[in-house]
């Protein structure tokens, strides 16, 4: 009897991939189905997913760190798969990717239209942002994309707090956050072709537990400095040493001898932020790295940063972070308890 052709996933790399996300996820998505037959009832199962390589013209190179990649196919293949996982390619926060991969972005346009499901990872999301395929829909990447896409890819809703954005799956679209995200997608992809219970055994084989937090509580404010606007910039320079004063909007704005509703339009255009929002993205980082590294009271960080009232301190903290000053210290407790012992040496 002939098997059933088994589902196909096509993980599209670059030379700007991490070795760390196309072979983990080369390495997990084999595995569906076999590796825990042989590790627990001890005799060998059979891999569950057809998993190919590709690049753009198929042959070996070298990504990040040197590390060789000898791909399955180009994107000159014709067959459709049924999913496709653009891995993360690299780019600085600046550099945005315009017509960096015109053949990938060609292919991933025909794949779709064919049928076959877009996932992406970190900045791979990036290329399908380029390729038009996110337009008018909800996505993620890592979270110091933000700025970038609310820039130069505005039709695309940016999702900064999601570690998997699942709002555009109706579309046969799925992005993921940071580059540790691949985790979740490949949990989440061996559970759509392969069924729950064999995502849950590779789970549980591999150790995945999934970033339920989102991605807000590791996220890092970046603001970049505006050097066209003489104004902007100096006010941006003052009140990063001065984000604890009172009313500190008034004080920038007085600063830039503008008025207010002037100084608001300019501020934003400068740096994507109103005024006020910038200054609790400031208050917060500060915060959150007094709650990473000392034993203030949580009364006391708030008060060194500008809130007098706990209540408030709290409330903007959650609002921005996804937790609670007291959740975040002791998520990110474990981490000093690992680093304190060898920072000591």
């Amino acid at each position: 009897m002939t098997q059933p052709a088994k589902p196909q996933i096509v993980l599209l790399a670059a030379p700007e991939s991490s070795a760390s996300v196309l072979y983990g996820l080369f390495d997990i998505l084999h595995s569906a189905g076999a590796v825990r037959c042989d590790m627990i009832p001890g005799s060998p199962g059979d891999a569950l997913l057809d998993i190919k390589i590709a690049s753009a013209d198929g042959e070996p190179f070298h990504c990040i760190g040197n590390i060789p990649v000898e791909p399955h196919m180009s994107v000159d293949n014709q067959a459709t798969p049924d999913a496709v996982v653009v891995c993360d390619m690299y780019t600085s926060i600046y550099d945005v990717p315009k017509d960096r991969y015109p053949r990938e972005s060609a292919w991933l346009r025909k794949m779709h239209a064919d049928g076959a499901m877009l996932t992406s990872v970190c900045s791979g999301s990036l290329l399908l942002a380029e390729a038009g395929l996110l337009d008018g829909k909800e996505a993620t990447a890592h979270w110091a994309y933000r700025d970038m896409f609310q820039r130069h890819f505005p039709e695309v809703a940016f999702c900064s707090e999601s570690i998997m954005c699942l709002k555009a799956e109706a579309d046969r679209i799925v992005t993921v956050g940071g580059v540790t995200a691949w985790h979740d997608l490949a949990i989440y992809l061996i559970a759509r072709f392969c069924g729950y219970r064999q995502a849950i055994e590779t789970a549980k084989v591999f150790l995945i537990s999934g970033h339920s937090d989102g991605q807000s509580p590791y996220s890092v404010m970046t603001r970049p400095m505006e050097i066209s606007d003489a104004q902007i910039s100096d006010c941006q320079v003052w009140i990063a040493d001065n984000y604890a004063v009172p009313k500190p909007v008034e004080q920038m704005v007085a600063r830039s001898g503008l008025n207010p509703r002037t100084f608001s339009r300019r501020f934003r255009s400068a740096t994507g932020f109103a005024p006020l929002d910038y200054v609790q993205s400031l208050r917060i980082e500060e915060a959150k790295q007094m709650l990473e590294t000392d034993v203030h009271s949580i009364d006391d960080v708030g008060s060194s940063v500008g809130y007098e009232d706990p209540a408030s301190f709290r409330r903007v903290f959650k609002r921005g972070v996804g937790l609670s000053p007291a959740a975040y210290r002791k998520k990110f407790q474990r981490i000093s308890q690992i680093a304190k012992p060898i920072a000591a040496e």
